[in-house]
């Protein structure tokens, strides 16, 4: 198991060195855009999957590496293919990670907020991204298919007890789905909720990447324009994401190893495929013996190609 894939390019964090401390895919959601696919094991249950010790010893050996290396780490991300609060120990490896002196983000749907635990270990982070896609029980189901005992108010609620006591960088991001949440009505309301939250920074994304579901389009561009303006008028700091971050992902020793710890959270376009093996300079037969392997697949969307890591082979 590879805790650690990177640095890639984000939109958000610039230089992310991704931290991966969820067995696939264990999640509270199974979100029709979700770029991992479809949730395998649905859960609400903060476990311990893996040891803090093993993750920290990897994180500052993959650090050390690309310091010699002189490439450029912003942020260390707990990003992984699961929801990351989900493991009882994040909070322990946020304390651990901290003596590399790197600001430490995570990136959470929202779900355990509640949880008063949750929040707890999050304070703990430099930089913190929550979503909130929507405020309305219906499309919430629709879009984020939440585990069967979560409610939404509650999570609503508890991202705005976090928000008014978080120390650090706040930002949600509301993910809009051609016909399901970028309804005027539904646009509005969750504004309205985001400005009651008064993150540092909105993002409002569109899907770039192959979803979960093959029905999964970005709004038009009128209704994205409509949406942006109505959020505009409620929250000064929108930033609009309906791009794709680039192709600077970076190689350190291992090209098939770390080719695939980043294919197993972050689906990459042909281009940047083709960047990486250069980088790695790397025959490009890799590539095919990987998807002949079904270690991973191609999948088209929006007129591009992507890889992604085959998890059910």
């Amino acid at each position: 198991m590879s805790f650690v894939f990177g640095p890639i390019p984000s939109r958000r964090l610039g230089r992310s060195l991704g931290i991966n401390n969820i067995p696939p895919k264990i999640c509270s959601y199974s979100c029709i855009y979700c770029q991992i696919g479809v949730t395998d094991s649905m859960s609400i249950k903060r476990e311990g999957y893996y040891s803090p010790n093993d993750i920290l010893e990897e994180v500052s050996s993959k650090v050390k590496q690309l310091q010699e290396a002189s490439e450029e780490i912003d942020f260390l991300t707990f990003v992984p293919d699961g929801e990351p609060t989900l493991d009882i120990n994040l909070g322990k490896e946020i304390d651990l990670l901290k003596s590399l002196g790197i600001k430490i983000a995570v990136i959470t749907n929202s779900s355990l907020l509640w949880d008063e635990n949750v929040r707890k270990d999050l304070m703990k982070a430099d930089w913190v991204s929550v979503k909130v896609d929507t405020v309305d029980e219906k499309i919430w189901h629709l879009l984020n298919r939440p585990h069967g005992k979560l409610e939404l108010q509650k999570i609503i609620h508890g991202i705005k007890t976090f928000a008014s006591a978080f120390k650090g960088k706040l930002v949600t991001e509301t993910m809009l789905v051609k016909g399901i949440n970028d309804g005027f009505e539904s646009i509005k309301r969750t504004a309205e909720i985001i400005n009651w939250i008064n993150p540092d920074r909105f993002y409002l994304l569109v899907p770039t990447r192959p979803p979960a579901e093959k029905f999964v389009e970005p709004p038009s561009e009128e209704l994205l324009n409509t949406a942006y303006q109505t959020f505009r008028e409620l929250i000064s700091n929108v930033e609009l994401l309906a791009y794709n971050e680039g192709v600077d992902f970076s190689y350190t020793s291992d090209v098939e190893k770390e080719l695939l710890s980043i294919l197993a959270v972050h689906p990459m376009r042909q281009d940047a495929i083709d960047e990486f093996m250069k980088k790695a300079d790397a025959d490009k037969s890799l590539i095919s013996s990987l998807t002949k392997s079904k270690k991973i697949k191609e999948v088209l969307y929006n007129n591009n190609s992507y890889y992604v890591k085959n998890i059910r082979r």
